[in-house]
């Protein structure tokens, strides 16, 4: 498997601020923030399936918009996998021909552009010898992270979380775990804006990464414009023993 981050970042601003939006291979995307939009159309046109961790914008913005420019470019619809909550709360607030159309019907529901297929937690998805597997995450909307095994290794992606210790002993149980991407969204001096708002802060992160029994490689997603040298500084001081390194935007993982 090939994944390339299109956005990482807790905000936009600049050539390299995208919200968190990953493509893996060339059919798949994991959250379609506003990194999506710098794919060409031939790009998109390809995108087969979207797996969304939750509803919030920062992750979804680029939905709408990727499914009309590409609906008369494809032949089958696109397939978007959340939860059945996350589904709820996108058809009713997003696709309901008040802020966009309801591509589930469009040109008509047996032709329809876009479907949704709802996936629980831990349930897995195995397309084309890769797995996906929906994750605990703890948010203020229902949210998953995802694993993503291509059998021979795995990334896990936590999506936004906070404290979250039914996450821990599943992430532990993935022999062959080689990356984990985990948000950390506030400098430790907004503690309390990031527990109100369920993400993490540099110190969290150091407890939540105790947890971890197993190798792998941690890099940090979900960083606020502004204050991410300030956040990532935190993160050396308070968890460097765990060597996380910051996500990057157009960053390459394979495995």
């Amino acid at each position: 498997m090939k994944v390339r981050v299109l956005g990482c970042s807790g905000g936009i601003g600049g050539s390299h601020r995208r919200t968190t939006s990953m493509l893996v291979d060339d059919d798949l995307l994991i959250d379609a923030g506003t990194g999506v939009a710098d794919l060409s159309l031939a790009e998109l046109a390809v995108i087969d399936h979207v797996f969304l961790t939750h509803s919030h914008l920062d992750h979804i913005a680029s939905l709408p918009l990727l499914v009309d420019s590409v609906s008369d470019l494809r032949d089958k619809p696109l397939t978007v996998y959340a939860t059945a909550a996350t589904l709820a709360i996108i058809g009713k607030h997003i696709f309901n021909w008040v802020i966009w159309p309801d591509f589930r019907v469009i040109p008509s529901p047996e032709e329809a552009v876009m479907r949704y297929r709802s996936i629980a937690l831990g349930q897995s998805v195995r397309l084309g010898g890769r797995t996906i597997t929906a994750l605990p995450a703890e948010h203020t909307v229902p949210a998953v992270g995802y694993q993503l095994d291509s059998g021979s290794g795995s990334l896990v992606f936590t999506g936004d979380t906070t404290i979250n210790d039914a996450f821990w002993p599943v992430v532990n149980s993935i022999a062959n775990l080689r990356f984990l991407l985990i948000e950390t969204a506030f400098p430790n001096h907004e503690r309390r804006l990031a527990e109100v708002s369920k993400h993490l802060c540099p110190s969290m992160l150091a407890t939540e990464l105790t947890k971890l029994t197993i190798a792998a490689e941690v890099y940090v997603s979900h960083l606020k414009p502004g204050q991410s040298e300030l956040t990532m500084a935190e993160i050396e001081s308070c968890a460097g023993s765990f060597k996380p390194r910051m996500l990057q935007h157009n960053q390459v993982f394979e495995f």
